[in-house]
């Protein structure tokens, strides 16, 4: 950002869940370097090493999906960017019901646990930034991804209503909905959508996921992590209640 110290996110806290990789581990990495206190939270616990030995990161194993067996307490965090999430391809019929329980707690309920965990702090501050990674399915929808949809539509009304209540305290909230970025959780989707349409798996890419799409490519997760930190930086205190798409064109139709 034009103008702006290199590190103005020094002193500021930062929660990111899903950090282990992709878009969550870019966001890591750039709010590093914007000076803030990263705490990266992620299953994966040898993805969290590798993280933490090459960079000063903080981490912490979690199930996210039983986000009270670890958070007990308000968090004193400043920012938090809840962006853990699966994919599960599959017609509503024959989706198992133990699976849509785990993604609904992950991608729904965990934003939500932590969203109340994080605000009086926030507010005691007069200063937060929540960020939810949303998703193009946020606000579209396609076949055989019910539960991810259902859920990422929940996450923009969650944040929405953060934004109207945050706002008097000088809390932000915002959701990035992209399109598909170059991620485990997308290449596990080739696979599976390509046995669903009897496609290869560079079919499935070109003829579903960029169909639509004007830029024929997928987006790299550093792209959203520098729209990420953009919505924490020195111009954003009045962007709140927004969906920012970053999708190459793919709702533009």
């Amino acid at each position: 950002m034009v103008g702006v110290d290199s590190k103005f996110l020094a002193g500021k806290k930062a929660l990111i869940t899903g950090a282990g990789s992709g878009i969550g581990r870019s966001c890591a990495l750039a709010f590093l370097e914007a000076g803030a206190e990263v705490l990266a939270v992620d299953s994966n616990a040898q993805s969290l090493s590798e993280l933490e030995s090459q960079f000063k990161v903080k981490t912490m194993v979690v199930d996210l999906s039983k986000p009270d067996e670890h958070f007990l307490d308000p968090l004193e965090i400043d920012i938090l960017i809840n962006n853990a999430g699966v994919q599960h391809v599959a017609p509503i019929e024959e989706f198992p019901i133990a699976q849509a329980d785990m993604m609904f707690s992950l991608m729904l309920r965990t934003p939500f646990f932590l969203t109340q965990k994080v605000l009086p702090h926030m507010y005691s501050k007069k200063w937060g930034r929540i960020i939810g990674i949303s998703s193009i399915h946020g606000h579209v929808a396609s076949p055989n991804k019910s539960v991810y949809i259902t859920a990422k539509h929940g996450l923009e009304g969650l944040t929405k209503v953060t934004a109207l209540e945050g706002g008097p305290h000088g809390v932000t909230a915002n959701t990035i909905a992209a399109s598909y970025a170059r991620t485990a959780l997308v290449e596990k989707q080739i696979k599976s959508l390509s046995e669903i349409n009897k496609l290869s798996e560079a079919e499935v890419v070109q003829e579903v996921m960029l169909q639509p799409a004007a830029i024929k490519r997928l987006i790299e997760p550093e792209e959203i992590a520098q729209l990420a930190l953009y919505l924490c930086g020195p111009y954003s205190d009045s962007i709140t209640g927004s969906s920012f798409g970053i999708d190459n064109g793919w709702t533009a139709r």
